[in-house]
């Protein structure tokens, strides 16, 4: 059974940027498709970005395309989430989520990690 650990969360002015990391133990990260989904205050859990376990393809929310980058370096077990120009409407906890084949939806996905805030201010 996989466990993930998200860092890199933090206060940002909008139009900055963070990159936020995903350190995968007890199995390694390249089994499973990854995913990152976030969750604003009062709202439901939204998928952000997945990249899959084979050929590394990458997916993107509408509201994050152009944006934000996901990737993998699964020498360190670790996914990334690069986002850049970043809104106050993108402000949320962001978990990163693992499964063996990538979930339509958010609450489908079988492993969590527990969460890193991000807050963009106007």
């Amino acid at each position: 059974q996989v466990r993930l650990v998200e860092s890199g969360g933090g206060l940002v002015q909008t139009g900055g940027s963070l990159r936020l990391s995903c350190a995968s133990s007890g199995d390694s990260s390249s089994n499973y498709d990854m995913a990152w989904i976030r969750q604003a205050p009062g709202k439901a859990r939204e998928f952000v970005a997945a990249t899959a376990k084979i050929g590394n393809s990458t997916f993107y929310a509408s509201s994050v395309k152009g944006r934000f980058t996901i990737s993998r370096e699964n020498a360190k077990n670790t996914v990334y989430l690069q986002m850049n120009s970043l809104k106050p409407e993108d402000t949320a906890v962001y978990y990163c989520a693992a499964d063996q084949y990538a979930r339509a939806l958010p609450s489908d996905w079988a492993y969590w990690g527990q969460g890193t805030q991000v807050t963009v201010s106007s």
